[in-house]
């Protein structure tokens, strides 16, 4: 086998596994079920693209690809933090559940203090 056999090999193979990351990236990103999801899948599919825009220009020995494939991650990586800027300016949306608010330290220790006090208790009287 020649390299350029197994170069041509390597590359139809690559695209292949692309294609199908391609297709499954999709269906998570239309299935959702929330909006970091298809954002984070939205991304992904950035970096797909990316991964196959060097695979053609691997495929090709075209090197202008390689400066698309540049300029794609550029801007996927903008609209990855415009999206997340939007996502934080929305708040939380009704089909995610409420995040408790963070304690505070004297909360926090007092809650531990209580923990180790019943498991004390609970040892002098011989449960777990």
């Amino acid at each position: 086998m020649t390299p350029d056999a197994i170069l041509d090999a390597a590359t139809f193979v690559a695209l292949l596994f692309l294609s199908a990351s391609l297709l499954i990236t999709t269906v998570r990103i239309i299935r959702g079920p929330t909006l970091p999801d298809r954002i984070v899948g939205l991304d992904m599919l950035v970096g797909i693209a990316i991964g196959m825009i060097a695979a053609i220009a691997i495929r090709t020995d075209v090197n202008l690809y390689v400066d698309i494939a540049i300029a794609l991650g550029l801007v996927g990586f903008l609209a990855t933090v415009a999206f997340a800027r939007f996502v934080l300016a929305q708040g939380i949306s009704p089909e995610e559940e409420p995040v408790k608010p963070h304690a505070s330290a004297k909360s926090l220790v007092a809650s531990r203090k209580g923990a180790g006090h019943q498991q004390r208790t609970n040892k002098r009287k011989g449960r777990r």
